[in-house]
């Protein structure tokens, strides 16, 4: 357990055994700015929105592919991108038609922290977590789902607060 909270806490923040770079001046991971948003799963029009909130509270599902260097789970060593954005779509659709989130964390997330404890993270401008995941979670409405990618795969974010 414990070692599944220190992997949770590398891969949400980037900093730990193994990751590159860490927050730099900016408050971003790896540089100064995100990594382009060029998947078509990726929810560029949220992310196109001014942050409607200094803080948030999200839940989150991680899917990795295997060409990532934080990849590590053996689901996301398996699948190439284009697998991944398709399991994306898949969940997307999942939670569209009622499925529980937190369900679906459980099942299919590879970040092992919120696929055992379902808990959310909580996200302000200064909170010690890639850049990428801070940008869409301070963006999203209440209840609203959205897709980002960063070092370590797609996140399917739900803001809850």
């Amino acid at each position: 357990m414990i070692r599944s909270a220190v992997l949770v806490l590398a891969l949400l923040t980037g900093c730990g055994p193994g990751v590159k770079g860490g927050p730099s001046m900016h408050n971003s991971m790896n540089g100064p700015e995100a990594l382009p948003q060029t998947s078509s799963v990726v929810s560029s029009e949220i992310l196109a929105r001014e942050p409607l909130a200094n803080t948030a509270q999200v839940k989150h599902i991680l899917i990795g592919w295997k060409d990532l260097d934080q990849t590590h789970d053996p689901r996301a060593a398996a699948r190439t991108k284009q697998d991944a954005e398709t399991e994306v779509r898949s969940l997307l659709e999942k939670i569209k038609t009622g499925t529980g989130f937190e369900a679906l964390m459980k099942q299919d997330s590879e970040d092992p922290g919120s696929a055992e404890s379902g808990r959310s993270y909580a996200v302000s401008p200064d909170a010690q977590l890639v850049i990428e995941f801070k940008q869409l979670g301070l963006r999203l409405k209440i209840n609203e789902v959205g897709v980002v990618q960063s070092d370590f795969g797609f996140h399917i974010i739900k803001r809850v607060e």
